[in-house]
């Protein structure tokens, strides 16, 4: 066992993280904890134990699913009080995000019980990463609602979000979703991570126009991680490098902040990229040039 295990009291409640596609990234605690807990919670017993079969894992299961995630919270934490340790998984990525959870880890920090994470794959940062968009901040949004009307009101609220948006979408639903975002956020740079670690996995990179036009000849299956620029991004993208190098930092400050309206903040951060500097550097730099 690992330190911080062993000085854990035997009632408490693991979550684990479960490969989003390619089993081999399981991380080798997950496995051990997973060997040694007395009960595994998890959302679909069928997709659990295949898990469990590849790695020669054999525990008790115990569905814990969004219909019944009330009462048999409860029930858990009645098992953990009692000394056992309980595993929650999901059917994959980490428990909790964008999966029911959320109740039991609130009813067992009430009872004062151990909640210990146990990190691992991710289809929110996988994305990310290789997604090309600005990465040091991202709002992550879930799923958004099926029903056009709501979608679109969500869409709505999000307008002004200065963040990288990062969301979850169904198949069946990603070419509405995309046609409500480029009527609500504009025609955006975006991607779409598509079967992440899987044996088909894919990105698509372009505008919101290009992806409709792209899913619309061939529409998309399997899970799906959607991307998209904040709106400084795309204003960043109509900017010319070569424009921005003759004139100073500061200079390059108050021309974007006068001409999008955003304040000095956001300008530096812009008038950074076009540079290839860190936010930091184009801040050492502009007290450098207002000294002088």
């Amino acid at each position: 066992m690992s330190s911080s295990d062993a000085e854990t009291p035997r009632g408490c409640l693991y979550l684990v993280a479960t490969p989003i596609g390619n089993l081999e990234d399981i991380s080798l605690r997950a496995l051990r904890v997973l060997k040694e807990v007395d009960l595994i919670a998890c959302e679909d017993t069928r997709q659990t134990l295949k898990l469990l079969a590849h790695f020669e894992i054999r525990k008790p299961l115990e569905s814990y699913h969004e219909h019944n995630e009330m009462t048999r919270s409860a029930e858990l934490v009645l098992r953990i009080e009692e000394g056992a340790r309980v595993a929650l998984v999901s059917d994959a990525g980490t428990p909790v995000i964008s999966d029911p959870g959320h109740h039991l880890v609130s009813l067992c920090l009430r009872h004062h019980l151990p909640v210990i994470p146990i990190p691992g794959p991710s289809a929110i940062v996988a994305a990310l990463a290789a997604s090309g968009m600005p990465s040091e901040e991202f709002t992550f949004v879930g799923f958004l609602p099926a029903r056009p009307a709501e979608r679109r009101r969500r869409l709505q609220e999000l307008s002004s979000e200065p963040r990288t948006l990062v969301l979850y979408e169904a198949p069946h639903r990603l070419l509405a979703a995309l046609a409500d975002i480029r009527e609500t956020l504009g025609n955006r740079r975006a991607a779409v991570a598509r079967e992440l670690t899987k044996v088909h996995e894919e990105f698509l990179h372009g505008h919101i126009e290009d992806l409709i036009g792209a899913f619309d000849s061939k529409p998309p299956r399997g899970e799906i991680t959607l991307l998209i620029a904040p709106p400084e991004a795309a204003a960043a993208d109509r900017v010319s490098t070569a424009a921005a190098s003759t004139t100073s930092l500061a200079e390059r400050i108050a021309e974007l902040a006068g001409a999008q309206s955003i304040d000095r903040k956001a300008a530096l951060k812009i008038a950074a990229k076009e540079r290839g500097m860190t936010k930091r550097e184009a801040y050492k730099r502009l007290l450098s040039e207002e000294n002088s």
